[in-house]
């Protein structure tokens, strides 16, 4: 049984729909970033930490990546083409959504008041509103990323337009259906139940 400790309106939400998707066991442990519990597990205090029987894995796009490997669900075999897509999906949607969303909240929340640049937002803003709609031209007419089966960087874009929507960016409205289609699943509902 894997142990999941975090928080479910943090990053912790993708490994933990992740492992309802593929109707693992699992126990869910309260933790919040750089509290005692995150501590405890996390030599950075940051949440998601999955443990393994082999150890722990401390980012959430890496337990999603090995989960899927693992238990042979919501990804492509490594080595195949659809694989190198789909890594590079997950890769694309990091660097544009995630980081882009995760400057903003370190300004707005995350850093020590006198180290936050308001300044900055409106242009993190305007860089996610752009890659939004590229997002949204990459998309296609498929249901999916990928085409007609969710994997790994579907659970990463919904999970990422959540957290814009939250903040009030501008999310291109193919962008917005995905994620609707994505939190219409069973998997997400049970989830998010937990948090």
């Amino acid at each position: 049984m894997y142990k999941l400790h975090g928080n479910p309106k943090t990053r912790t939400m993708r490994t933990l729909w992740l492992l309802e998707e593929l109707e693992l066991p699992y126990s869910l442990h309260p933790a919040d970033p750089r509290s005692p519990e995150a501590l405890a597990v996390s030599p950075l205090g940051k949440v998601p930490v999955l443990e393994t029987e082999e150890g722990a894995i401390f980012d959430s796009v890496a337990q999603m990546t090995y989960l899927a490997d693992r238990h042979q669900g919501f990804t492509h075999p490594a080595g195949s083409f659809d694989r190198a897509r789909q890594d590079g999906f997950t890769n694309t949607i990091n660097e544009t959504f995630d980081a882009v969303l995760w400057a903003y909240g370190k300004h707005s929340f995350v850093l020590p008041e006198e180290h936050r640049v308001e300044a900055v937002k409106p242009s993190l803003m305007w860089q996610f509103s752009r890659y939004s709609k590229v997002m949204g031209d990459l998309l296609g007419d498929g249901p999916y990323v990928l085409g007609e089966d969710p994997t790994v960087p579907d659970i990463l874009l919904a999970h990422c337009c959540g957290w814009a929507l939250a903040r009030k960016f501008d999310v291109d409205g193919r962008v917005r259906d995905h994620m609707n289609r994505m939190r219409a699943r069973p998997a997400f509902r049970r989830a998010a139940a937990q948090g």
